[in-house]
């Protein structure tokens, strides 16, 4: 029988691949750069916006401190993909910062990291896909009502690539994420050509002014300004750790392409960030988080969406309506939602990685059909998806919550790595090695403090805008995969305890077989139970209806059973309670004894016909199971339907002839 969801699966995810392929499922450097590198290239699209927006809070005149913010982003981010090349050659069985900070800070710092990092990830996928959306609106204002169900498509969307495998979502992510580099590159050197030729691109916003929020600004009031617009730019960092957790899925030398595809990563992110900041210095490109701060705004500001940088630069550069402009629009929109597949293949390695050590459930750590994790894939979506909901798909709103977690990893992890080179130096005699491990360490002992820096900035700049909600759920996930490590541990000690000691057999068997009805199925269950051969055997019915219990009895007397029947009353129609009363009465009265229960079962062919069977079995067992020894058994009777099924297919296996 194949029922019409299997066909579904089939069709969206493809044939199951078994699980000797798992190696063809490795990643050569050109593809695993777009899955594990979308999300800090895709932030090249906001992260100068997100500089702009809070700048713009202060008026028109402090937009000329963007390029002081940005270069400290640039700074920050070679400093933290210098580092995390550290992690991937020393750490190369893809832990990441979890595996590094739970070695050596303790298991309780690992989970601090692996809460962060997952909350992290949620958002990630939430701001990139909003980012993503906000662009196409951009090109397409009529799409503005309409933002939270086209948010909640595309995280489908990309779920159902994901579910399908890492290698075939990589091809597909392949080119969009290339495209859009090489669109964001192209438009950097024409517009940098047309500036040192005289004619420098102009955004359509540059001749307005920003109405400020903030007049006057004291010392220090301009410096938390430029410190939570600092804050608001290393967006540009988030996604950098993605390939420190995902160095498995690497081909031989996995340390060496994932270390190379890092530098890679960093070496074109900084590019193009650098390119699209010099670019909206130069075309003098204005942002607001509320278009009526926009005094000359051509629009109705409370209606009509403002353009993203990126697209007033592609606007300036290349023509507002030339396929050129619409080209970058396109993958630019491409890479934003496709950046939420960095966080498809860190969230669901982090947390296998997790449920192997009995931190989260274990079913996160099973890899479905596709040799995928799709436990932790579906987690995922269905989370970010909530919290887009939640939001109304604003990207501004969203992106307040972002990058604590990423940066809270960073630090403990850089603070982790400088712990394993002194520990590493201890053992190392040689000169050139300690030297080497000198230089590591002096790397990641700069990453610490930098990031560590940033992290209070971020939470002093963005707690009351929403940042304390990643603040309480970090702890609320620690205690949460604590619990859940207990349990389990608990669950063991109980197993294995007593292994040795030889167990007290029961005295008597006690098999009870329940009847509804004399026919087929409840025929083979008294059978089946006789087979077994217990102490004793009972029949067992309860009277809901007092003309089918007269029927039951004399059926049960005219088949002339050798087995007694036992009618319980339940005025109240119920079955599940006389029964569960009625077996618990049978073991207080033998404590030492087995009560073996026999239940009929229906088994049919077609999935509908499930919704019209065993509905009150399925009750009774999952009651019975709590039950102290008390086994169940079902007995299944094949219908018709399962039989001229079964007998349709071609056999897939048939013993050999026995030879005499």
């Amino acid at each position: 029988m194949v029922s019409p969801i299997d066909v579904a699966k089939r069709l969206i995810l493809g044939q199951p691949f078994r699980s000797d392929r798992l190696g063809e499922t490795l990643l050569r450097k050109r593809i695993a750069l777009p899955i594990f590198a979308s999300d800090p290239l895709s932030s090249v699209a906001y992260a100068t916006q997100e500089i702009l927006l809070v700048l713009a809070l202060a008026g028109t005149a402090y937009l000329r401190l963007t390029w002081w913010v940005a270069v400290a982003v640039l700074v920050l981010l070679g400093v933290v993909v210098l580092s995390y090349r550290q992690v991937v050659q020393a750490y190369p069985s893809g832990g990441g910062s979890y595996e590094v900070v739970a070695e050596n800070l303790g298991a309780t710092a690992g989970l601090v990291v692996a809460a962060a990092l997952m909350t992290d990830y949620v958002m990630t996928v939430a701001v990139s896909v909003t980012a993503g959306v906000d662009n196409i609106i951009s090109a397409i204002p009529e799409l503005a009502p309409y933002r939270v169900a086209v948010d909640l498509g595309v995280i489908v969307f990309l779920t159902a690539m994901n579910l399908r495998g890492v290698r075939e979502s990589g091809r597909a992510f392949a080119i969009p994420t290339y495209g859009f580099i090489a669109g964001v590159l192209t438009m950097t050197a024409i517009g940098l050509a047309q500036t040192f030729g005289g004619h420098a691109p102009v955004a359509e916003s540059a001749a307005y002014e920003i109405r400020p929020e903030q007049i006057g600004l004291s010392t220090a009031g301009v410096a938390f300004l430029l410190l939570r617009a600092f804050s608001s730019g290393c967006t540009a960092l988030t996604g950098v750790e993605a390939i420190s957790n995902g160095v498995p899925a690497f081909r031989k030398p996995k340390a060496r392409n994932a270390a190379r595809t890092m530098a890679a990563m960093g070496a074109v992110a900084i590019a193009m960030f650098a390119g699209v900041t010099a670019l909206a210095m130069i075309s003098g490109t204005r942002v607001a988080e509320n278009p009526c701060d926009l005094i000359g705004f051509r629009g109705d500001c409370r209606t009509d969406p403002q353009k993203t940088v990126i697209a007033q630069i592609g606007a300036a550069v290349f023509g507002g309506h030339s396929p050129a402009f619409y080209y970058l629009m396109i993958t630019t929109a491409l890479i934003l939602v496709l950046a939420a597949n960095t966080a498809y293949n860190g969230f669901p390695q982090l947390n296998s990685i997790l449920a192997q050590r009995r931190y989260m459930p274990r079913q996160l750590h099973t890899r479905g059909n596709r040799l995928a994790f799709s436990n932790g894939i579906i987690l995922l979506a269905l989370v970010a998806g909530a919290l887009v909901y939640a939001f109304d798909g604003s990207t501004s709103r969203l992106v307040q919550l972002y990058i604590v977690g990423v940066f809270t990893s960073f630090t403990l992890c850089q603070i982790a790595m400088v712990r394993h080179w002194n520990r590493v130096l201890r053992e190392v005699t040689d000169r050139a090695g300690r030297g080497r491990i000198r230089r590591a360490r002096f790397v990641n002992a700069v990453g610490a403090c930098c990031t560590g820096v940033v992290l209070i900035v971020v939470l002093l700049t963005k707690f009351t805008h929403g940042a304390y909600l990643v603040v309480l759920a970090i702890p609320v996930l620690v205690a949460l995969m604590c619990g859940i490590h207990r349990h389990y541990a608990a669950v063991r000690a109980e197993l294995t305890a007593d292994l040795d000691q030889a167990e007290t057999l029961p005295s008597r068997v006690h098999a009870i077989v329940l009847v509804s009805g004399w026919h087929r199925a409840t025929r083979r269950a008294v059978r089946f139970a006789r087979a077994t051969r217990p102490d004793t055997l009972t029949a067992l019915s309860v009277d809901i209806d007092e003309a089918d219990t007269r029927t039951l009895v004399r059926e049960w007397e005219r088949a002339d059973v050798d087995v007694r029947l036992k009618i319980i009353e339940s005025p109240y129609r119920e079955i599940t309670g006389p029964i569960v009363g009625y077996l618990r009465r049978v073991r207080r009265a033998h404590p030492r004894d087995v009560v073996a229960v026999y239940i009929p079962e229906y088994v049919v062919g077609r999935w509908w016909e499930n919704l019209l069977h065993n509905q009150s079995s399925l009750r009774l067992k999952a009651r019975l199971l709590f039950v102290p020894d008390v086994m169940v058994t079902s007995v299944p009777y094949q219908l018709r339907s399962v039989r001229t099924d079964v007998s349709a297919r071609p056999a897939l296996w048939v013993s050999p002839p026995v030879r005499r």
